[in-house]
């Protein structure tokens, strides 16, 4: 592939001589402290990571290469891929050479079929997708390039080799597991026409006869990309990156964490909860009940799923994407209905309530129930959706380190004892 790798060719000096020069002068600068309740508290906050793909500043929520997430919901995978990679959105001929590429790679081997179907019936549709990504781990570039003595600046190149190889394979892989997973019959062949999301949705076989289900497919893998460098799945898969571990298993590593209840789980969780207020009031309450009912969730030890945020002290600006979504194309749909009328009413109560640092909704309080609007009903596979798109920010950040030549990550560790010492 001649466009992205020769672009980032042409960045990758300057982007070494910079961050070698900011290292050599202000090596010594002190960037964070680090208390006690942060260390015991899961490094909360701590400075402590390089991530120049995206950050996520409190008060605005996520910017892609320095680029309002708000301002990107038109665009497709393939033009925030290349923007997490060079830092601009791509050129028109740049974006044609990228998707033909990603075309031509997005053939999932036999092989990895076989092994997921001979799988346990009820297997978790996050453990079959680990699993064909793992598989694969025997197509490395990486490690046929280290193997034969590749010069560590040069690193990036078969890092970018995986990614790409992996990325396009995605959506295909994803699509499968949905498929064999829920008996919904035959796998179903890419179409070379349509983009990353789009294909995605062709590929699962859900009824589209709008072509809106695309449409959201594509904006959820854009919304979802990227988040910084200190999540779970971003970090994990940094970490592991950092061993010189190929893409495979450093992709499937932090999509292991994303798997885990306290970060990937939470768009299913709060679709329960709304489907539990449907339930309870046989379809979109009034203010007056849905006001109750939250009241009645707190009161109970709960919190509301979807509301509050580790980072951002304002509406998480892809929820107001996905909002702006429903509202064009399901404004009357009971579930998106209610979502809508959750985010009138929740942050008033959370604000009598006192507790809530944020009280504003993040991403996961209205993806989750467009998801069911289409058809999309299986719960446990909703995760897989988030790892197709997050698999973008994790291989573009495992990139960028190589590129510019990340050490091993090894952070200090002291016992309990040493820290009450510190304390006196």
């Amino acid at each position: 592939m001649a466009s992205l790798k020769q672009r980032m060719a042409e960045l990758i000096p300057g982007m070494r001589d910079e961050i070698r020069g900011l290292i050599k002068e202000h090596g010594d600068f002190v960037v964070s402290e680090v208390t006690l309740a942060q260390a015991y508290g899961g490094m909360r906050g701590v400075k402590g990571m390089v991530c120049d793909t995206s950050e996520v500043p409190p008060d605005q929520g996520l910017l892609v290469r320095n680029i309002p997430i708000g301002e990107l919901t038109d665009r497709t995978a393939e033009e925030i891929f290349y923007l997490l990679c060079v830092g601009k959105l791509p050129p028109e001929e740049d974006l044609a050479d990228l998707k033909a590429d990603f075309s031509k790679r997005a053939a999932v081997p036999g092989y990895v079929w076989d092994v997921l179907k001979a799988m346990p019936k009820d297997s978790h549709p996050m453990a079959m997708f680990d699993t064909g990504i793992l598989v694969m781990q025997r197509e490395s570039e990486f490690v046929k390039a280290y193997n034969a003595g590749v010069k560590k600046t040069e690193y990036w190149e078969s890092t970018l080799e995986d990614s790409l190889n992996l990325l396009a394979k995605l959506p295909a892989l994803a699509a499968g597991v949905y498929r064999i997973r829920f008996d919904k019959g035959a796998l179903i062949d890419p179409d070379p026409n349509l983009d990353m999301g789009g294909n995605y949705a062709h590929m699962l076989g859900i009824d589209d006869p709008t072509g809106d289900f695309k449409k959201l497919m594509t904006l959820y893998l854009v919304l979802h990309s990227d988040h910084e460098g200190g999540n779970v799945s971003a970090h994990t898969c940094h970490c592991v990156g950092s061993a010189l571990s190929d893409a495979y298993y450093a992709v499937s590593a932090g999509l292991n964490g994303l798997a885990g209840p306290l970060h990937g789980l939470a768009n299913q969780e709060c679709l329960n909860w709304i489907l539990q207020v449907i339930e309870k009031f046989g379809g979109k309450p009034t203010d007056e009940q849905l006001t109750k009912f939250a009241w009645d969730t707190l009161n109970s030890g709960k919190v509301i799923p979807g509301y509050g945020h580790a980072v951002l002290r304002v509406t998480d600006p892809r929820f107001t994407a996905f909002r702006e979504f429903g509202l064009k194309h399901c404004p009357d749909n009971p579930t998106f209905a209610t979502v809508s009328q959750v985010y009138d009413i929740i942050p008033g109560v959370l604000k009598e309530h006192g507790k809530a640092k944020n009280v504003w909704p993040n991403v996961d309080a209205g993806s989750g129930s467009l998801l069911y609007n289409y058809g999309l009903k299986e719960f446990p596979y909703y995760t897989v959706l988030f790892s197709v798109s997050r698999a973008m920010g994790m291989c573009s950040q495992l990139i960028v380190s190589r590129a510019w030549g990340e050490p091993i990550e090894r952070p200090k560790s002291l016992t309990t004892p040493k820290f009450k010492a510190m304390v006196g």
